[in-house]
């Protein structure tokens, strides 16, 4: 009995560390998050201030989400990851276009982050619209909570938006979004995640959905005449952003970790996410930088 208890104390001592080591990462992941969709919030209100730029990539914004979550649904029915097929990381997405340098076409930039704001905004409107009921206290003030108060900030009068969004954008870009995004990847992951049904779906939808879906839907708003395609952008290079806009982990991630019960399931959307987010990332690289020389 006396070894016993030499052998249950450290045991249990280890256990409780793991236990307070599990609640600290979380609440660290939280707070990661919260910064990420007060960010978000910030440059959601500071977008939508600008009415005459935001109809088009808001419209194409609708099928950079409709097209792929109708995609994944088509190769994999009734599956619970269907939203994940839709957000947009706007950091990721800009942090690629940065990399285009100086030359890169400016209304380019700004037709990406409207497009990308509008996705996250619609994003947030799907998960509490259909998964809100899954969301704890700690997810409801980390997203949705965090990124109200971003919007109500940027409201204030006399607040400073642009100085706010300029800290935020490379603090989430180059440390938030990488250390989320990797601690979450690193859990779930198995061999089998990468030619999953699930994983596979959620490729073709943002590979294919994304692309098809924002360059139609851009297409028809100018040809509708709801909206007008500016002179200094082509539709070629809006089929390049909806490339990038293949690129969505961190809002994907949440919506997963809500929506989807099975560990199983969770890690082939992460493997799903992650490939599709690469390859986004490099095909739309690459496209812009084409029509870039093409406009040179």
């Amino acid at each position: 009995r006396y070894l016993n208890r030499i052998y249950e104390r450290p045991r249990r001592q280890i256990s409780g560390a793991f236990r307070i080591s599990c609640t600290l990462t979380n609440m660290f992941l939280d707070l990661l998050i919260a910064i990420f969709f007060l960010f978000i919030g910030l440059e959601i209100t500071s977008t939508l201030s600008h009415p005459k730029q935001i109809v088009l990539p808001t419209f194409a914004a609708l099928g950079g989400m409709i097209v792929p979550a109708v995609i994944f649904l088509a190769l994999n029915p009734g599956s619970p990851a269907w939203a994940t097929a839709m957000p947009t990381d706007l950091a990721l997405a800009l942090g690629v276009f940065a990399l285009l340098g100086k030359g890169a076409n400016p209304a380019a930039r700004i037709f990406l982050l409207t497009l990308a704001v509008a996705d996250d905004l619609f994003s947030l409107i799907v998960l509490a619209i259909f998964y809100g009921d899954k969301l704890d206290l700690a997810h409801s003030a980390s997203t949705l909570g965090a990124a109200a108060v971003g919007a109500a900030l940027a409201l204030i009068p006399r607040f400073p938006v642009s100085k706010i969004i300029g800290f935020l954008s490379p603090l989430c870009t180059f440390f938030v979004v990488p250390v989320y995004v990797i601690s979450k990847l690193s859990q779930g992951i198995s061999i089998a995640s990468l030619t999953s049904t699930t994983a596979t779906s959620l490729i073709a939808a943002r590979l294919i959905g994304k692309i098809i879906g924002i360059t139609l839907f851009a297409w028809l708003a100018v040809k509708i005449k709801l909206a007008y395609l500016p002179k200094d952008l082509r539709l070629s290079e809006i089929a390049g952003v909806g490339a990038l806009a293949g690129m969505g982990l961190t809002v994907a991630l949440v919506i997963s970790e809500v929506a989807i019960e099975s560990e199983k399931i969770q890690g082939d959307v992460k493997a799903g996410l992650i490939i599709s987010a690469v390859i986004s990332g490099v095909i739309g690289f690459l496209w812009l930088k084409r029509s870039l020389a093409l406009r040179s």
